[in-house]
């Protein structure tokens, strides 16, 4: 993948298509590369799985991403859903003061400002 590029998501049924066409077919990893346009090693990863765990390992993995990115944008929080959102955020700012820096601004405007030059008291 080049520096800039979006992240191809395979899915299962792609997997096991690239995977079925190298096993049955006896088509080359370096020819369904250039077909697919798909990474080698990321090709030979799908088979070293397939062969050793089956179809189970070509299941998606996926992240698990940010659990408050939506709770931040929700309008109706229940109480424990608002408080654990702010347990969150005052746990991040904890963090990055032990880092020796805080945040001033917000969105685009946000800058991170080094504690060491400025008079926290």
């Amino acid at each position: 993948m080049k520096k800039g590029q979006k992240r191809r998501i395979w899915t299962k049924e792609q997997k096991l298509e690239i995977i079925g066409r190298h096993i049955n077919e006896h088509i080359s990893v370096r020819t369904l590369e250039k077909e697919y346009n798909a990474d080698r090693s990321m090709i030979c990863h799908w088979l070293r799985d397939y062969v050793k765990y089956g179809e189970v390992a070509l299941n998606p993995k996926g992240h698990p991403g940010n659990p408050f990115a939506a709770l931040h944008t929700s309008k109706t929080l229940t109480e424990t859903e608002r408080l654990r959102l702010q347990l969150a955020k005052l746990e991040i700012e904890n963090e990055r003061l032990k880092k020796g820096y805080r945040v001033k601004g917000v969105g685009a405007n946000k800058e991170f400002v080094i504690l060491r030059d400025v008079n926290t008291k």
